[in-house]
């Protein structure tokens, strides 16, 4: 009879502590998969509800060099290393959806909940801030003109009965046009940067206008071309989010990280990784 108890009383023991270690187990993996209690409650923590749970979604346009733009199969640039401070810190993964630039500009993106924020070295713009939640400025910028080294093409004057082509729904085809009838050329719209610059190295348009951080960019990698003006328009980038909701939320808690990135050093050491130098103070 005691030996009879005594394996009873075994395999009990031995149930529950199977019983505990499946428990431990599927608890493990639950915190895993981010639709455990880490990630989720962080930003629900923060009033932010994701298009998706446990990841933080970002709507862009594809390429935009060095902002954002594939490195073989994943999405790489300075725009997406900013943004990391904000999935990093609320513990998401992110994924990023490539779509058209307008949908990102006019805020119906985050209407359709295609994303939760965007991103695409943005001019802050009036019109821009009626539609969307911006955040902070994040970096300046103005626009530029790129030609050929050999075009002989030095500033807007010198397109007179050329095409100049510039990149659609930016602030550099707003400048275009803007300046079309005093200088006598006709704009010559692209849906992405890289049409826009390889149609200036084919020949079809006779220069380029765009941001001077991508424009910069495609001339150290093509040689033959050259940024041969500036243009003061002084612009400064913003991420976009939904215009209620969630989107002033994910753009609070983006302002606070950066603001955070730029006293301990972190901001620095992004910028001199994608542009080569430190921001200007």
């Amino acid at each position: 009879m005691n030996i009879v108890r005594t394996l009873r009383t075994h395999r009990r023991i031995t149930a529950a502590v199977a019983a505990s270690a499946l428990a431990l187990s599927l608890a493990a993996c639950g915190n895993e998969s981010g639709s455990g209690g880490g990630s989720e409650d962080k930003a629900k923590a923060a009033g932010i509800e994701l298009v998706k749970s446990g990841q933080l979604t970002i709507c862009t346009h594809l390429p935009y060099k060095p902002f954002q733009y594939k490195d073989g199969t994943e999405v790489v640039g300075f725009d997406v290393d900013l943004l990391k401070l904000l999935s990093d810190d609320l513990g998401l993964k992110t994924d990023v959806v490539n779509i058209e630039w307008a949908q990102v500009t006019s805020g119906a993106a985050f209407k359709a909940k295609k994303c939760d924020i965007g991103m695409g070295a943005m001019t802050i713009t009036d019109p821009r801030k009626a539609a969307l939640s911006i955040t902070d400025p994040y970096m300046d910028a103005t626009q530029v003109l790129m030609a050929k080294k050999d075009s002989g093409i030095k500033g807007l004057a010198d397109l007179k009965g050329k095409k100049l082509g510039a990149q659609a729904d930016t602030t550099g085809k707003d400048y275009a046009d803007k300046n079309a009838a005093a200088n006598g050329y006709t704009v010559i719209p692209f849906n992405d940067l890289a049409l826009q610059g390889n149609n200036v190295k084919s020949g079809r348009v006779d220069a380029a206008i765009n941001d001077n951080g991508v424009l910069y960019d495609f001339v150290k990698d093509n040689p033959e071309m050259a940024v041969v003006a500036e243009f003061d328009t002084g612009e400064q980038y913003g991420f976009a989010a939904l215009k209620d909701g969630s989107g002033p939320k994910i753009v609070a808690k983006f302002n606070e990280l950066l603001a955070k990135a730029k006293s301990d050093g972190k901001y620095t050491e992004i910028y001199k990784k994608w542009f080569g130098v430190e921001p200007k103070k």
